[in-house]
């Protein structure tokens, strides 16, 4: 059968860095009131000239020259954002542009902190399904756009950045032992739309809006759900968490991380953790923290590496892949 294996991966963030220190001369906060309860000590904030498609381009070439390709052998690209350039075109199909792609097709995914996971199955879908050869999967953010920087409970908490994958197809056995994309789970439920959300849209106020949270809400739900679907993958594939080499969650929080972890039974040398320098960079998130991890010498050919996020909406979703 054919499997979507992951041959290339790459990374970019904004040149100015911010740190808890910044944030006390802004609102009323502390550094330790920040890492105390969420991990963060940094995070990259995007400049005038710096935006969602810059950075996915950097992202993107530097996933290209780490799978020893050219961008003419890219047939398909998807951008996970929830911060797009403009409301059309997809910024993806900028980026296929600036990349000097003019053929295969391209395509945004709006499904905020979960649209990488989400837009990783949805490649390894069309890759299945023959209609793609190698797949650009791109999730890039600037969230700093929509933050409303006088709200203290949300303000600190995010960050800009990208991160980006190069799958190809690969035939493979059919086995879990098989490199490449192994089994997903996706999921949504909208009756939560209300604990996480920006106050606009073109729709309905003609403006970005800025984004809101309920965090007590989000966090109570959070490892609920995370675990769900990890659960749903691993009985799909008769994996364990004992036999996972690496857990790559999303990186919001790192309570929430944590206790996903021990919920798991996964132990904590496998977490990879990002959030203390990245901050929660939404759909960049995981492919951030992915590309960290292997730029670090840590995820190896041959090792069990399961992905999981979680986002406004709500939307969720785990991928289990042979790296």
């Amino acid at each position: 059968m054919i499997r979507s294996v992951l041959v290339g991966v790459g990374s970019a963030l904004p040149r100015r860095v911010m740190t808890n220190k910044d944030f006390e001369k802004l609102v009323d906060t502390s550094d330790e009131w920040i890492v105390q309860r969420t991990g963060i000590q940094q995070r990259h904030v995007a400049g005038d000239d710096e935006t969602t498609v810059t950075l996915g381009e950097a992202a993107a070439r530097a996933a290209i020259e780490n799978a020893g390709l050219k961008p003419e052998d890219i047939d398909l690209i998807i951008l996970a954002t929830a911060t797009p350039n403009n409301t059309f075109p997809a910024s993806s199909v900028e980026i296929q542009n600036r990349l000097g792609i003019h053929h295969g097709f391209a395509f945004d995914i709006q499904a905020v902190c979960s649209g990488f996971v989400y837009a990783i199955s949805v490649a390894d879908l069309h890759i299945k399904a023959g209609q793609a050869k190698r797949a650009l999967v791109i999730g890039s953010e600037t969230f700093s756009r929509i933050l409303d920087w006088s709200d203290r409970t949300t303000s600190v908490l995010f960050g800009d950045g990208a991160g980006a994958v190069v799958l190809e197809a690969q035939e493979g056995e059919g086995t879990v032992d098989d490199r490449g994309i192994l089994a997903s789970s996706l999921r949504s439920d909208g009756a939560h739309k209300e604990k996480l959300f920006v106050d606009g849209g073109p729709s309905t106020t003609g403006t970005v809006g800025h984004l809101r949270m309920q965090g007590r809400e989000v966090f109570k739900h959070a490892v609920g759900m995370i675990t769900d679907v990890i659960v749903d993958v691993f009985a799909k594939t008769g994996i364990t968490a004992e036999q996972l080499d690496w857990f790559v969650p999303h990186q919001a929080n790192k309570r929430i991380i944590d206790a996903s972890a021990k919920k798991l039974g996964i132990s904590e040398e496998k977490v990879v953790i990002t959030v203390h320098k990245h901050g929660n960079t939404s759909a960049a998130s995981v492919p951030l923290a992915l590309a960290t991890a292997v730029a670090e010498g840590k995820i190896k050919k041959g090792d069990l590496v399961m992905l999981e996020a979680m986002g406004g909406g709500f939307t969720w979703g785990a991928v289990l892949l042979r790296w």
